[in-house]
């Protein structure tokens, strides 16, 4: 009897240990994007120094978890708070409720100092593999240090209304301008892969993307929805719908407590906007969602 309790005792060890590291694994794995741009790449030589107050240049390219990319003839540029750095660097695309979640206890520079970067690549790098370099510069000259973790959590699941049928704003990428389009008045965004936003005379906004996928506008729906206070979790894609779509959606703000009459939104909120443009709903699931926590960073070394 002792033996068998022994031998119980050891299953039970066994299982718990195989469960930790299956938990390791899985929040250790490396995603497909980074292996397929090579796992490691590093700047030929770059330079960080504080931006001065009241200065900033737009860079090399827009720094965003989408594909939207000019090369830039391996000349790096950039100019932004650590924050949009490392979601650059890891393919991240959080709301803001999330991102004030990962940054709660950092030290108030990380949120808010700027820090501009020049820096110099070899000739024909992919945005992926600007990722890989901003990755080892970040841990060589800011002393940083991250994980992810995976934890099952309350999401809202983006699917169709009518399964299979989109709706009108919402439309496959080859019934659209094609990439290589040149680009005309009526073309927005001018470019592929890039998510934009622009107001309207009317005071609505309109936001769109061309050749995007399902998951990369349920991260733009979390994000929208958070800023207009309609919507407060992660959203994961449920349409079934593969491939690259184009999409246009214009709506405005949620009417707000108390507002008077002639302060009242025009048009659809982000909600009503989904269901009329877009034919997609959102309903209440649990995803396992992959989030990333900062374990460690310091002002950068000097040059």
């Amino acid at each position: 009897m002792g033996r068998m309790r022994i031998l119980l005792c050891g299953a039970v060890v066994a299982v718990i240990a195989a469960g930790r590291m299956a938990a390791q694994e899985t929040t250790a794995r490396v995603p497909d994007w980074q292996t397929a741009a090579g796992g490691k790449a590093s700047f030929e030589v770059a330079s960080i120094h504080p931006t001065a107050p009241g200065s900033f240049s737009p860079p090399s390219f827009p720094m965003s978890a989408d594909d939207s990319f000019m090369e830039p003839n391996g000349s790096f540029h950039s100019d932004f708070a650590l924050l949009v750095l490392i979601n650059f660097a890891y393919k991240q695309w959080y709301p803001p409720s999330q991102e004030r979640a990962m940054l709660a206890g950092l030290p108030d520079w990380v949120k808010s100092e700027h820090f501009t970067i020049l820096a110099k690549a070899p000739l024909g790098t992919t945005k992926d593999q600007y990722r890989l370099m901003m990755q080892d510069l970040l841990a060589d000259r800011f002393a940083l240090k991250v994980h992810f973790e995976e934890h099952e959590t309350p999401a809202l699941a983006m699917v169709l209304e009518k399964p299979g049928k989109p709706g009108p704003k919402l439309i496959p990428h080859d019934q659209g301008p094609p990439c290589d389009a040149k680009p005309t008045p009526p073309i927005f965004p001018r470019i592929c892969y890039t998510y934009a936003a622009r107001p309207l005379p009317d005071g609505q906004w309109m936001a769109t993307s061309r050749a995007t996928t399902m998951d990369q506008i349920a991260a733009f729906l979390a994000n929208a929805g958070d800023l207009t206070g309609e919507i407060n979790r992660s959203v994961v894609d449920q349409t079934g719908l593969a491939g690259q779509w184009d999409f246009t959606l214009i709506y405005g703000s949620p009417a707000k407590p108390g507002a008077a009459e002639d302060t009242a939104p025009v048009g659809s909120t982000l909600l009503e906007a989904m269901h009329e443009q877009l034919g997609i709903t959102l309903k209440p699931t649990k995803a396992k969602l992959r989030s990333l926590v900062i374990d460690h960073v310091e002002q950068p070394s000097a040059n």
